[in-house]
Parts: structure tokens; C-alpha cells; sequence
């Protein structure tokens, strides 16, 4: 079973349609004890930091998300869906800094670039002992963002470069997430669907 986690952020359809090719069991769900006993949980985000916070928090998402992870049950961030995993966000905080879930200790901040988002195709920095990216080292992926982490967390840590080095990927234990979209990002992104759906 597969759970999309519905919280009103994020193209859950198109979210539900990429990992039905890995799975014949994928469902959306707000439900806590859904999403808490799902075999996996996706995580997925569109939009700013603080208003995918705001709509996580109605449905006490950050605390399926820290139980699943003392359960030891797998989760996917996808995009923003990531980026809340780590402590703090900077978009749109006028100085301060919202809170994240916390998986992660870090700041999502501002990429230095001179053209944001950064939209489009970019390749990854694949290493050889990532379960994500077995089968797809040196393929692009499709990203949409301006802000990122960028530092390393985790087992193990991907990167990109859009004008400097940013955090792209993340496995570490039975957390992992991207800050691309995998479900936007045509064969490699299906495929790096599978290698997680195939780990749980």
C-alpha cells in the first residue's frame, strides 16, 4: 500500500497516476491510522514553505511523519514535500524563519541565481551506493523551485548545481525525499519511483 498524502498541496492525481506504475496499490489520504500503516507514504508539495506547513499541520501531518519514522516505516518527500522535512524555511519570512517537520536539521533558503525558479531539466550527482538512483545515474530530472537546502544531511546526500551547489536528493534510513519531481520526470523519474516502491 501505498499512501499519497493528501493536505491540500501538491498534484496528487499525477502523483497517484506516476507511482500506480510501481504499484496496484496507491491511495490519497488526509486519515492519520491510514497514513501512519501504509507500507509507504509520499509526501508531496507545491507552493511555499509556509502555506505547505499550514496545510500539514491541519491534518497533524508532521506527526505522521516523525511516527512513521520511529516506526521505521519508509516516507517520500517530493519537492516542497522535502523541503518541510528539514527544521526551518526562510520563503517568505520577512527575516524569521518558519518551522519544519524537523527530520532534518537545516535551512531552506534563497538559491543564489540570477534567473529563479530554477525550472527545467538538470542532472543529478549520482553516487554508487544510492538505492533512488540504481539504473539512472547521469539522467536529468525536472525541477521547479527558488529555494533549497544546502547542506549535507543524512546517509547520503545528492546534489545539483543551479548557478551553486543545492541538496537534490536524500536517503537516509527509512526517510528519503527529492526535491525534483520524479513523477514529472519521464523514464529516469519513473524508474527512480520504482527503485523506492522495490526498497519498501
Amino acid at each position: 500500500m501505498i499512501a499519497i498524502l493528501d493536505y491540500g498541496s501538491g498534484n496528487l492525481r499525477s502523483a497517484e497516476r506516476a507511482f500506480a506504475t510501481a504499484s496496484d496499490n496507491v491511495f490519497l489520504t488526509s486519515d492519520f491510522n491510514k497514513a501512519i500503516e501504509a507500507n509507504g507514504l509520499v509526501v508531496p508539495g507545491v507552493g511555499a514553505f509556509s502555506a505547505c506547513m499550514k496545510g500539514l499541520n491541519a491534518i497533524d501531518g508532521a506527526h505522521i511523519i516523525r511516527k512513521r519514522k520511529e516506526l521505521e516505516r519508509p516516507t517520500l518527500g517530493i519537492c516542497i514535500g522535502m523541503q518541510i522535512l528539514f527544521s526551518k524555511g526562510l520563503e517568505h519570512s520577512d527575516g524569521g524563519a518558519h518551522d519544519g517537520v524537523g527530520i532534518w536539521e537545516g535551512e531552506i533558503s534563497r538559491l543564489n541565481a540570477t534567473i529563479l525558479p530554477h525550472m527545467g531539466w538538470n542532472t543529478v550527482e549520482t553516487k554508487p551506493n544510492s538505492t533512488l538512483f540504481a539504473g539512472v545515474e547521469g539522467e536529468s530530472f525536472y525541477f521547479v523551485h527558488s529555494y533549497a537546502a544546502k547542506k549535507e544531511v543524512g546517509e547520503l546526500t545528492t546534489w545539483s548545481t543551479h548557478n551553486e551547489k543545492f541538496v537534490s536528493a536524500v536517503e537516509d534510513g527509512y526517510v528519503s525525499a527529492t526535491q525534483f519531481h520524479p513523477e514529472k520526470s519521464g523514464r529516469a523519474g519513473l524508474a527512480l519511483i520504482k527503485n523506492w516502491v522495490n526498497s519498501l
